[in-house]
C-alpha cells in the first residue's frame, strides 16, 4: 500500500523536554492511592501549555511535563515547580508522591483506569489481562532534531546506548512484593504489547512512513503517537523520544539522564555534520543488550559495537562521560552530566531499594518509605 507522508516538524537542535510519571501512595499504608483526579482537580490544571501536570493511564499516576528548553537545568526547574504543587495537593489528601519503575508491593488487580479517555479504554479492550498488568512508571525524554534527514540515523545510533540508560535508571526490582531478580522488571513487562519494544532500524524516513501507514491500515494504531517503542521519532514535536528509562526516583537523577541523552544526541548530530555514517546495532545485539540491562543493571556486560565488542556497562558509561564533557560544557549541562557519577557511586534505585529491603528481612513496605523520602529530598540516598 502507498505510504502516507508524515511531516517531521523539526525543533531547536538539542533542546530537551521531560515527562516524568509519578505515583500516588497512601501515607498510612504505603499502597497506591487513586488520588490523581483529586490532585489534578485541586491544581485547576491546564495542560494546553507547558509546563503542566496531567492524568495518565491509571488514577494512581500524575505525569509532570516540562516545556522544551535548550538547557537541561531549565527543564528540570519546570518539573520542580510542578512537583511542588503536586506534593502540596497530595499532602492535603493524605497522599505521598514517589517514583520508581514499579511499586514494591501493590497489586495490579486493585488499580482503576482513568475514566473518560477513549485511548485508554481501547487499550484495555484490546489487551485485556496483559494490559491491566501495566502497573509501571517511566521517564520520557525528548531531544530536538533540526531536520528530518537526521532523525532516523540518530535514533539508530542511540539504540547502542539502551543498556546504559536502562542500567542507570533501573528501579523496578520488585513486583507484588517479590524480588524478581531483575534490575528492571518494567522493561520486560512493557514490551509485551504489540506496539511496544525496540524500534525497527529504518534507513529512510519513507520506510517509517510506510510502516505507520500499514499499521494504521490493519487497525493496530491510529497514528504515530500510538507506537510505544522504547525509542521513537516524535514528528509532532520534532524530537527523538527516549522512552526506555524506568521511573527515576529523584529529580537529580532525572537531570543526570536528561543531560546524558542531550549530549549523546548532539554528539551523533555532530558526526552526521562531518559526513560520518552511523552504523546501527544489529537487532539481535540490541535485544540482548536490552535484556542484559534489565536483568543485571549496573553489573551488566554489554555489547558496545556492531562488531560484537563487550565490556562492563559501568566502564563504558565512565568513558562516555569523559568523551561527552566538552559537549556538556557547550550545552551548559556539565553539572547535570556529572551527576551520572553520583548514580554510579550511590547505586541505581534498584540497588538502593534492595538494600532497604535486605535491612528489613525482605519486607518491601519500608522500601516505599525510603522512596518517598528520596523523592522529597530530590537526590538518591547514601544508604
Amino acid at each position: 500500500m502507498a505510504r502516507r507522508p508524515i511531516d517531521f516538524q523539526g525543533s531547536p537542535r538539542s533542546s530537551v523536554g521531560i515527562e516524568w510519571e509519578l505515583m500516588c501512595v497512601d501515607q498510612a499504608t504505603g499502597d497506591l492511592a487513586p488520588a490523581a483526579p483529586a490532585i489534578l482537580s485541586a491544581l485547576d490544571r491546564d495542560d494546553s501549555g507547558f509546563p503542566h501536570s496531567t492524568a495518565e493511564f491509571l488514577t494512581n499516576t500524575v505525569e509532570v511535563v516540562s516545556a522544551p528548553h535548550p538547557r537541561v537545568a531549565d527543564a528540570v526547574a519546570d518539573l520542580a515547580g510542578e512537583v511542588r504543587a503536586v506534593v502540596d495537593a497530595g499532602r492535603d489528601l493524605g497522599v505521598d508522591i514517589m517514583c520508581s519503575g514499579t511499586h514494591p508491593f501493590a497489586l495490579w488487580q486493585n488499580q482503576a483506569i482513568t475514566p473518560g479517555n477513549e485511548h485508554y479504554r481501547t487499550l484495555i479492550e484490546r489487551t485485556q489481562y496483559w494490559g491491566r498488568q501495566l502497573l509501571i512508571w517511566g521517564l520520557h525524554t525528548h531531544v530536538g532534531i533540526s531536520r528530518v534527514e537526521k532523525a532516523l540515523p540518530i535514533l539508530n545510533g542511540m539504540v547502542a546506548y539502551y543498556p546504559h540508560f536502562q542500567a542507570l535508571s533501573a528501579s523496578s526490582p520488585f513486583w507484588t512484593g517479590i524480588d524478581t531478580g531483575y534490575a528492571s522488571n518494567r522493561a520486560l513487562m512493557f514490551q509485551q504489547l504489540p506496539t511496544a519494544g525496540l524500534p525497527p532500524a529504518f534507513a529512510e524516513w519513507s520506510e517509517y512512513e510506510r510502516a505507520v501507514a500499514e499499521l494504521t491500515h490493519v487497525g493496530m494504531i491510529d497514528g504515530p503517537g500510538e507506537l510505544h517503542w522504547d525509542l521513537r521519532p516524535s514528528p509532532k514535536w520534532g524530537t527523538i523520544e527516549l522512552r526506555f528509562c524506568d521511573g527515576l526516583s529523584t529529580l537529580r537523577e532525572v537531570g543526570a539522564l536528561t543531560a546524558l541523552a542531550q549530549c549523546l544526541v548532539e554528539e551523533l548530530e555532530q558526526r552526521l555534520d562531518r559526513g560520518e555514517e552511523i552504523r546501527p546495532m544489529q537487532p539481535w545485539f540490541a535485544r540482548e543488550n536490552k535484556w542484559r540491562g534489565a536483568r543485571y543493571g549496573l553489573d551488566a556486560i554489554v555489547i558496545t559495537s556492531p562488531d560484537g565488542d563487550e565490556r562492563p556497562v559501568t566502564d563504558d558509561i565512565r568513558e562516555t562521560l569523559e568523551r561527552l564533557a566538552p559537549i556538556a560544557e557547550r550545552l551548559e549541562c556539565a553539572a547535570e552530566l556529572a551527576d551520572v557519577e553520583l548514580i554510579l557511586d550511590r547505586g541505581a534505585s534498584y540497588q538502593r531499594q534492595r538494600r532497604v529491603a535486605a535491612a528489613h528481612d525482605g519486607d518491601t513496605r519500608p522500601v516505599v518509605a525510603a522512596l518517598v523520602a528520596e523523592f522529597a529530598t530530590g537526590e538518591p540516598s547514601t544508604m
